[in-house]
């Protein structure tokens, strides 16, 4: 037997003819539209079955700047894309209580300031700052100071911040959801309206049909688990089990509300921390998105409700809805002839933005190793392989905020800063804590620039500084520096207003919101 047949899991061969998509909301339509975009004419059929009795988790999204990849790939248009979502421009997230409180920082995506030689960036401003004391990093990132000033435009030129001008968008999900399905079903996809009852298995173990309430039956060759948190397919019908990261995330609830919108919408994702937990606030063309994410072993529900109500910025539109959740991740994401995508294949909470990150990585990774009906073991394994590293890399960012900051004030946080955290992050944390140094593996979603802001803003100081910037007089960093700052300042205030920007743009019709 050839190692390659030895690899296969059944003794199925030929390309994949037909996929079927368990579950609609914003993971179930992304994979729909990449799918009929991009591999039209290798799957003939895609299918999707949605029901309208079980609705989607969506809330008011923010995104990270990789959507970019997604939204060109599918050919999107972006002005009719935020203008349909009645979306914003984000240019990063603002922290506010969380290393301490009363402090703010800010992580703006992009670069800060610009590399010297063959030093970066950090390494000769981190010196700047421990010796002076009083540098703001926010000061070297045009992200960060365009969205403290309401500011925003799209990339222009070359060999100019105003050229490197990283950016996502914040929208309404049940609309990107609608957006996107509209797109889907333009490009041939088939949905289908109705509730899911049974999934039946082959004699191998792999799913062979989904079986509707209404007696039809849904056969195909590949199942994408769009779910949600049930995992109706991978974890309840293939019997993959789930990997628990509460002990380093403990939130586990999440009321969420939106509001009247007061004044123009800010370019940026807020995140507030509270007693147990944090609000997020995030502003729409219409209203804001509002949420309070909270741990219930710390805090009860009623006493949560009270504090997201009391944080409020403006009038409440509708009654909050609680979400309760599990961080973690699938032991597996692809097991036999299924792959979970979205909430099926795990939950992070967003305090990083990264849901529609994690969906559209696992839909391009899936098509690079897009299987035949032998569904090759190795293929399998890879995919496994990566997506785990993936969500750990995401889940060891997130649990920075939690544990670095210097808050001790409530026995949640009391909790966060003295847990054990695993021992990535643990490496990271240490090596920064030495001489600022910031090790960028390949693959990370986040990159230098992110975990400079996060520990930085966190209240993380370096021992000393990198010991290669010493050989440079203070004074030709002093002018260094100065340099970057005038430069990045006036690109700042080249850039229109947010809310000019929108209304040249993409504003919404926004006479039935």
């Amino acid at each position: 037997m050839a190692g390659g047949d030895a690899m296969m899991t059944g003794d199925q061969t030929g390309p994949i003819r037909k996929v079927v998509i368990a579950g609609g909301g914003t993971a179930g339509w992304m994979t729909a539209a990449w799918f009929a975009k991009i591999l039209k004419a290798d799957v003939p059929e895609i299918v999707l079955i949605e029901s309208e009795e079980i609705g989607a988790v969506g809330v008011g999204e923010a995104t990270t700047p990789y959507i970019h990849v997604y939204n060109r790939c599918i050919g999107l248009n972006e002005d009719e894309f935020v203008r349909f979502t009645r979306g914003t421009f984000k240019l990063g997230i603002e922290f506010v209580n969380w290393g301490a409180q009363g402090q703010r920082y800010f992580h703006g995506f992009g670069r800060h300031g610009r590399d010297y030689g063959s030093l970066p960036f950090h390494a000769l401003w981190l010196r700047h700052a421990l010796e002076t004391g009083d540098d703001p990093l926010e000061n070297y990132s045009l992200t960060s100071l365009a969205a403290r000033d309401g500011r925003f435009m799209r990339p222009v030129g070359s060999n100019s911040p105003l050229a490197e001008i990283a950016y996502a968008y914040q929208f309404d999900a049940s609309l990107y959801a609608r957006y996107l399905r509209n797109l889907s079903e333009a490009e041939g996809v088939t949905r289908i309206e109705g509730r899911i009852e049974d999934v039946a298995l082959d004699a191998r173990g792999f799913i062979e049909s989904l079986n509707m309430a209404d007696g039809r039956v849904v056969a195909g060759d590949l199942f994408i688990d769009c779910t949600g948190f049930r995992a109706r397919l991978l974890g309840e019908a293939l019997g993959v089990g789930f990997v628990d990261w509460t002990d380093w995330l403990p939130c586990d609830r999440a009321f969420a509300m939106p509001t009247r919108r007061n004044g123009p919408p800010p370019p940026y994702t807020r995140s507030t921390a509270l007693g147990a937990g944090w609000q997020w606030r995030i502003p729409l063309q219409h209203r804001d998105g509002n949420g309070h994410v909270f741990a219930s072993s710390f805090i009860d529900e009623d006493r949560a409700l009270t504090d997201l109500h009391a944080h409020l910025e403006g009038e409440p539109l509708a009654e909050a809805r609680l979400i309760r959740f599990s961080t973690g991740r699938r032991a597996r994401f692809w097991e036999k002839n299924c792959v979970a995508v979205g909430l099926s294949a795990g939950f992070l909470e967003p305090l990083e933005s990264t849901s529609i990150m994690l969906i559209q990585n696992a839909i391009a990774r899936l098509q690079y190793l897009f299987p035949d009906k032998g569904f090759a073991e190795a293929d399998i394994a890879a995919y496994n392989a990566a997506m785990t590293r993936e969500y750990e890399d995401v889940r060891d960012f997130l649990i920075l905020h939690y544990k670095a900051g210097g808050r001790d004030d409530t026995d949640f946080w009391r909790y966060c800063a003295n847990m054990p955290v695993p021992d990535a992050l643990n490496e990271r944390m240490a090596l920064f804590s030495s001489r600022g140094r910031i090790p960028e593996e390949r693959g990370e979603q986040f990159r230098t620039p992110s975990w400079l802001a996060v520990m930085w803003g966190q209240g993380l100081r370096p021992i000393a500084p990198d010991p290669l910037t010493l050989s440079i007089d203070a004074e030709t960093i002093d002018r260094w520096l100065f340099d970057l700052r005038e430069v990045i300042g006036r690109c700042r205030d080249h850039m229109p207003r947010h809310e000019d920007f929108i209304a040249q743009h993409c504003r919404a019709d926004l006479s039935a919101a």
